[in-house]
């Protein structure tokens, strides 16, 4: 090796199929289930009663009918009258996602959750193991141990051991190296890289670039005139660069964080808004909380009945935490947002955010802000010890609506007797 050389790294990228159906599925089958969903036309959905009602997963029978990811499942019904239908169940499917990362972390300390079914995996130089052998066996384990198959990706970097994982699927390992990029990648549709949306795939393709290769070998000033920085980051992409390391635990910086819901009926009078509001702001904060964050900006989202979108926000002259805050920041850009046409969606969202014990006290902080805290906190630990459900809000008794939306809480995960 050259003098000064840094040694090719080793890559995994990890992808569960299907996750939230197998996970479903995996989990029905321990609990003696006598079919398999993914053998048969079936689908995660949301609830068509409370207008959830979109497909979150499908089984492989059920993509044969032309069923996808985000179809509105009165769709889906119609293309397959004796479709299956299971409701989500975030709660198994957040146990599922650490027992796979625990599982991972048996192979190697450097593990990254990319999202809540995948990851990347560092497979440590001089391993016993080569690095096919010891991803046939990661394979092996999860669909004996954890009930559920994954694809693994391998490469020298991050972006092309995941652009690998989602070649054939399922229950695949493929290989991805740089030395490969022209003849395995360059021929794929410019919307299969990395980072390309549907809108950004319309972009290039008004533009004259429809595959990965397209991308590549296009004009640099071209793709920066039309995308910005962000049309140079897809052709580095496109080329098979990325020096980005593996952050065990996640890595990333929290910059922000949101809850959106929809309500089961159209909020036409305040109070029903503001009620929502608050069901999103108390579950919000009770992540900024536990996170150890507070918030210097928040914005607000609402969806029309005629699917129509707006949304404001509000710089704060300081920083906030407490459910009570929240919520009266919200409702405050709600109603200059709000024309009083009919709703659908309220969402709330929080960035600028610094770590709690950094408080930079506003001189319009009323004096009973540190009490009010202190009692969320404690709300917070009885939760935290007895459940969400354990200590609710009187305004949301017979109200018909959740006491916090836009999160999973208790009510949502079943005790479970083993790992799934």
């Amino acid at each position: 090796m050259p003098h000064g050389s840094t040694p090719a790294r080793t890559i995994f990228h990890i992808d569960a199929n299907a996750a939230y159906l197998s996970w479903s599925a995996a989990h029905a089958l321990q609990q003696g289930c006598p079919t398999d969903l993914r053998t048969i036309p079936a689908v995660v959905g949301g609830s068509e009663k409370s207008r959830h009602g979109i497909v979150l997963a499908k089984s492989t029978p059920a993509k044969a009918y032309g069923i996808q990811t985000g179809m509105p499942l009165a769709d889906a019904r119609r293309r397959c009258p004796g479709l299956v239908v299971v409701p989500p169940d975030y709660g198994l499917y957040l146990k599922a996602s650490a027992a796979m990362t625990d599982l991972l972390l048996e192979h190697s300390p450097l593990v990254q959750p990319f999202s809540i079914d995948e990851c990347f995996l560092e497979y440590p130089a001089g391993s016993h193991l080569p690095p096919l052998a010891a991803a046939d066996r990661i394979r092996a384990r999860m669909a004996g141990e954890l009930g559920f198959t994954v694809n693994i990706g391998i490469s020298s970097n991050k972006l092309l051991a995941k652009m690998a994982s989602d070649f054939q699927k399922p229950d695949r390992t493929h290989l991805l190296f740089p030395e490969d990029v022209p003849r395995k990648m360059w021929p794929l549709p410019a919307g299969d890289l990395f980072m390309v949306g549907s809108r950004t795939e319309r972009k290039l393709r008004r533009l004259g670039l429809c595959t990965i290769g397209d991308v590549a070998l296009a004009d640099s000033a071209m793709l920066h005139s039309h995308l910005k920085s962000h049309g140079l980051l897809l052709q580095r992409y496109a080329r098979g660069i990325d020096g980005s390391p593996v952050l065990p635990g996640g890595g990333v910086p929290m910059k922000g964080m949101g809850n959106s819901t929809t309500a089961p009926f159209d909020m036409e009078r305040p109070e029903e808004a503001r009620q929502v509001l608050l069901s999103l702001a108390e579950t919000l904060g009770m992540r900024l909380r536990k996170a150890g964050m507070r918030a210097g900006l928040v914005a607000v989202s609402l969806t029309y009945a005629d699917f129509l979108h707006a949304s404001r926000q509000r710089k704060l002259p300081g920083s906030i935490d407490t459910t009570r805050e929240l919520h009266s920041v919200a409702w405050n850009l709600l109603e200059e947002l709000w024309d009083g046409a009919p709703l659908r969606k309220l969402g709330i969202h929080v960035s600028a955010l610094q770590e709690g014990r950094i408080h930079q006290t506003s001189l319009f902080e009323p004096p009973t802000g540190e009490k009010q805290r202190a009692a969320e906190q404690a709300v917070d630990l009885l939760r935290s010890r007895y459940g969400n459900a354990a200590v609710i809000r009187a305004s949301f008794l017979h109200s018909g609506l959740p006491p916090h939306s836009g999160g999973t809480w208790d009510a949502e995960c079943p005790s479970m007797s083993s790992l799934l």
